[in-house]
């Protein structure tokens, strides 16, 4: 009897536990459904898809040379008089450079000239008399022989005085002074360096497969840890006539203008070679995220968001060219997409759209802003 009662009241009691926690789930599950209703849109910063000019270019190293450069020497052992430079100065064609001792060969200069002229005298009088037949023609081609001799040797002489003269061949700046007066040089003696530098020339080597891309006039950047904030623009000259057999890669020469000598000669540059230009799609970099092997953007639709498959091409200064899966001025989110997930709701107010420089391959930027 005892034993029936219990087991009868155990029954009413788990019964009254599965109600109660039958109304329990239910109760959650309405509150959840409630807050899942209920809950606010993300804050974001959307972006519009925008055409910009884009460059496809190959990057390489080049060194740099100078668009004409010499070491100034002596031609004959001499002792110099004079200086007329310093280390650093900027000369133009023809300046001089340094005096050479020509004691002797002024004095020799003198005799010569003496000497040319008295025989322009003699032949002079010797055509005149020629005229009256008092000499003859062959005395007269012997005056004119004499005549012709002893300018040769005032024009050796003037020549050797040339030589203790050195000048500067061509316009540029002086290196290092290597001599002072007093100092014996022999040919051979290196007094300064003189370089042309307001043209550089780059040399950079690329690959035989690019090539085709390298016609002069192509347009290249070069860039100097030495400035970094700086670009320096030049176009392609040459392109070498042989490929190496062992890098398989070929010498590009190109100029690149330096009218305030900035570059200096041997400076190691990175090299852009711009090889097409077009206009192209681009979005912000940190807008693109990666399931698997695809790459997505938050595509902005109203007050939702949902995932778009793009085709990634190249990326450039923290933007990512879109080759397909997106048109012109589609909304995209730019900034909260870790906050984000397929049809979720969104806050924004878009703003003006700012350009930013489509030279450097950035896409104009057109911000949306959010606002709690």
């Amino acid at each position: 009897m005892n034993e029936a009662r219990s087991r009868t009241i155990f029954r009413s009691a788990a019964l009254a536990a599965a109600l109660a926690s039958a109304g329990f789930v239910t109760a959650c599950g309405d509150d959840a459904t409630d807050a899942g209703a209920a809950a606010p849109a993300t804050i974001v910063v959307m972006d519009r898809v925008a055409p910009v000019e884009w460059r496809d270019s190959l990057e390489a190293l080049g060194t740099a040379s100078a668009n004409e450069s010499v070491t100034l020497t002596a031609k004959v052992s001499e002792t110099v008089r004079k200086v007329a430079f310093d280390s650093g100065d900027i000369v133009r064609a023809g300046d001089v450079i340094v005096d050479l001792s020509s004691g002797a060969q002024l004095a020799g200069l003198e005799e010569a000239r003496a000497s040319y002229q008295e025989a322009e005298r003699q032949l002079a009088r010797g055509q005149e008399l020629a005229q009256t037949k008092i000499i003859s023609e062959s005395q007269l081609d012997t005056q004119r022989s004499t005549r012709d001799a002893a300018k040769a040797r005032m024009d050796v002489v003037r020549a050797q005085l040339s030589d203790r003269v050195i000048t500067a061949p061509f316009d540029g700046i002086l290196g290092l002074r290597r001599v002072s007066p007093g100092s014996l040089v022999t040919p051979g003696t290196a007094i300064a360096t003189l370089d042309d530098i307001s043209v550089i020339k780059l040399d950079f080597t690329v690959p035989e497969t690019f090539i085709g891309a390298m016609a002069p006039g192509a347009k290249i950047v070069a860039k100097s840890v030495s400035f970094p904030d700086r670009q320096f623009e030049g176009t392609v000259r040459t392109v070498g006539s042989r490929v190496d057999p062992v890098t398989r890669a070929v010498t590009v020469r190109a100029h690149v203008d330096n009218k305030d000598r900035a570059l200096r000669p041997g400076m190691l540059l990175t090299v852009d070679v711009v090889t097409a230009e077009r206009a192209a799609l681009v979005v912000p970099e940190g807008s693109v995220f990666q399931v698997q092997n695809r790459a997505y953007v938050y595509r902005v639709d109203g007050d939702t968001v949902h995932q778009q498959q793009i085709e990634v091409g190249g990326r450039r200064f923290g933007v990512v060219e879109v080759l397909s899966g997106l048109n012109e001025g589609d909304a995209i989110v730019v900034e909260g997409i870790i906050k984000l997930r397929e049809g979720a709701r969104v806050r924004f107010e878009e703003t003006a759209v700012s350009e930013s420089s489509s030279s450097q391959g950035s896409a104009p930027s057109s911000t949306a802003e959010a606002r709690s």
